[in-house]
């Protein structure tokens, strides 16, 4: 981790030190897990590793950033988000639904063991991985709400279960309306 994500994500516990974090759980990741070390140690909680935050698998391009590699990469984004091929993948990487297959039984998983108590869940992953699965528990976010407000590192997405599922309410300090996605 580089120094300033060192200093982001001292600046991101800081933040978060004013809401009732309960449970942080973390992507396998190098990043994410130092992002949660810091976390952890800030908000005086443990954190716990688990698979279904990971990064989408790139296959033959993971851990490559030549023109080929983001070539494929940007194919792979236009088949998932603009023409909802949910099959595609790199060689030797995952599908929109392989990761759809990890993700979203977390998630519910974690709605369902916490989401009548007040308990402040904390979820370090990935843009990627938001990216393609945010729309698919969150029942405001879409699109053209994350093209807006966008992931940098860090990025603090706040959401609530309420009557009818799960809704995004704060989207890196956007307040986001109930049922539109736009704030």
């Amino acid at each position: 981790m580089t120094r300033k994500g060192r200093e982001q994500a001292v600046a991101l516990a800081e933040r978060l030190r004013n809401l009732p974090i309960t449970h942080i759980y973390s992507s396998p990741l190098l990043r994410a897990i130092e992002t949660s070390v810091i976390l952890a140690n800030r908000l005086e909680l443990d954190y716990e590793v688990v698979d279904a935050l990971r990064e989408y698998d790139c296959g033959i391009a993971e851990g490559r950033s030549d023109a080929e590699a983001w070539q494929l990469w940007q194919a792979l984004f236009d088949a998932w988000v603009g023409e909802r091929r949910w099959e595609q993948r790199i060689e030797g990487g995952e599908s929109f639904y392989d990761i759809r297959e990890r993700f979203v039984p977390f998630i519910e998983g974690l709605v369902n063991q916490y989401g009548s108590t007040k308990a402040g869940i904390v979820c370090v992953s990935h843009g990627g991985v938001y990216w393609m699965m945010l729309p698919l528990v969150l029942k405001n976010v879409d699109n053209e709400l994350m093209a807006r407000y966008g992931f940098d590192y860090t990025s603090c997405i706040v959401s609530e279960w309420r009557p009818g599922g799960m809704y995004c309410v704060e989207w890196n300090g956007h307040i986001i309306e109930e049922t539109s996605g736009i704030a």
